[in-house]
Parts: structure tokens; sequence; C-alpha cells
């Protein structure tokens, strides 16, 4: 959820022409993050659990990329970005975590 506060505060001063693109972009993978995690917690599944904390990283790694776009296009300075992919880095270890300890197989 810090992630997603973090996005919609970095989008804010994007420019105007960017609303129906990358700042919507963004936003809706960063949303897609815990809203999968919810999702496949409420399924009461543990594969459909397991499949909803992939979708979640894979929305994960497009924010990573359109954060990544954002710094080159020059809409978020360095420092931003960078806390931002800290924490996004942090989300990751902690799906992966939970992922392992739902498969312990894996």
């Amino acid at each position: 959820m810090d992630l997603v506060e973090q996005v919609y505060q970095l989008s804010k001063v994007f420019p105007a022409e960017e609303r129906y693109g990358l700042i919507s972009q963004m936003r809706r993978a960063a949303v897609s993050i815990p809203s999968n995690i919810a999702e496949g917690h409420g399924r009461k599944s543990t594969q459909a659990y397991i499949n909803h904390l992939s979708i979640a990283s894979g929305s994960l790694m497009e924010l990573e990329t359109q954060v990544l776009l954002a710094r080159r296009l020059g809409y978020a300075n360095t420092e931003t970005c960078t806390s931002l992919m800290m924490l996004a880095e942090e989300v990751g270890k902690m799906l992966a975590g939970l992922k392992s300890s739902l498969n312990p197989q894996s």
C-alpha cells in the first residue's frame, strides 16, 4: 500500500499529456499489486493464491520499468526514483517469501 501511495504522489507532477499514458499505466500497475494479493487470499485456495502472487509480481516488474522510464523522460528525479525502486525491491522480496512459504517445493 505504501508503494501505491508513493506512485500516486510521484505521478501527480507528471505532465498533463501523460494523464492517459504513463500516469494511468503506473497507477494501474501499482494498484494491481495489493489487489491481486487480496484477491488471491480471498480465493481460499493455495494454488489460486500462488497464481495471484505471480500476477502481483508481474505488475511489480511493470511498475519498475515504468519508474525507470519516468526517470529517463525527466518526469522524476533520481532520488525519488531510487527510493521508489528500493521500496519495490522490498515488496518483491516479500512477495517471493510469501510465495515460497505457500509452495515449499519451489
